[in-house]
């Protein structure tokens, strides 16, 4: 049937974060392991949640404020949307981090989703709620991100296609076993991925 839309992540995708986000992993207590900082701060007592929830906003305010607009974002949607490809930005982020990456550059989506919408990755349902809004089945779909959680999401929800974008070393250990994906070194080299899915070459 093809790809009739491209979900993307948005750090480390196509929001160049400076935020070392393992470094932020080891000051909340965590080691890499396959569930984002907030699904374990939200097991926490509200006691202990507080002050590692802060940490956890402060390095997401950071990402905006010190973060850019990956090379070839702009170019990549209207591509898309030329192609007649649905498109819907989907992050973990907060909405407020979403919204203030998007005053900055009023991108073309569709549709976008954080995580007061959409459950988080790894959970399957933070792509599947997406495709059902867009009105796209997941084997028609490509997710376009650059960790594991993209990639474990994508494939508990049956996405027929991802691509990671530069994913970190420490990641790598926590991609699922069966988890096919391309690799891209930039959104350029996404472009062409996807004009070879889409059957352009």
């Amino acid at each position: 049937m093809g790809i009739r839309a491209v979900l993307l992540d948005m750090d480390g995708t196509i929001w160049d974060s400076p935020v070392d986000w393992a470094e932020v992993r080891r000051r909340v207590g965590l080691g890499p392991d396959p569930y984002p900082i907030l699904h374990h701060l939200r097991r926490l007592p509200p006691e202990q949640r507080e002050e590692k929830e802060r940490v956890l906003l402060a390095a997401e305010a950071e990402g905006v404020a010190r973060g850019r607009l990956a090379p070839g974002a702009v170019e990549l949607l209207a591509w898309l949307r030329d192609r007649g490809v649905k498109t819907a930005l989907v992050t973990n982020n907060s909405r407020t981090s979403l919204e203030a990456v998007l005053a900055r550059h009023p991108l073309d989506f569709d549709r976008t989703f954080s995580r007061e919408e959409i459950p988080l990755k790894p959970d399957p349902g933070a792509f599947l709620v997406p495709l059902a809004a867009l009105g796209v089945p997941p084997g028609e779909a490509c997710v376009v991100g650059d960790s594991h959680l993209d990639l474990i999401a994508a494939d508990r929800a049956g996405v027929a296609e991802v691509v990671l974008v530069s994913p970190r070393e420490w990641m790598r250990p926590l991609f699922p076993d069966r988890g096919r994906f391309h690799e891209a070194r930039d959104l350029w080299e996404v472009r062409e991925i996807l004009a070879r899915l889409l059957g352009e070459g």
